[in-house]
């Protein structure tokens, strides 16, 4: 009688996946925050060139991207 009651626990907790999507959107953060730091100067300098585009280089004096870092 224990027994069938130890495998009817492990079968629901086996197949409970309430936390599945906390666990997913965990590793996707993850993720994302790696590629950002291995593209970190790549990508202050697509920012740079994007505000130069915008504002001018009046701003640029103001932002210095090796600040940034």
């Amino acid at each position: 009688m224990l027994a069938k009651q130890c495998i009817r626990a492990a079968k629901a907790f086996a197949g409970d996946r309430s936390g599945l999507g906390t666990v997913e959107i965990v590793i996707i953060i993850a993720v994302l925050v790696g590629i950002a730091l291995i593209f970190r100067n790549a990508i202050i300098g697509f920012v740079t060139g994007i505000i130069d585009q915008v504002f001018g280089a009046d701003v640029r004096g103001q932002l210095n991207p090796l600040d940034m870092r």
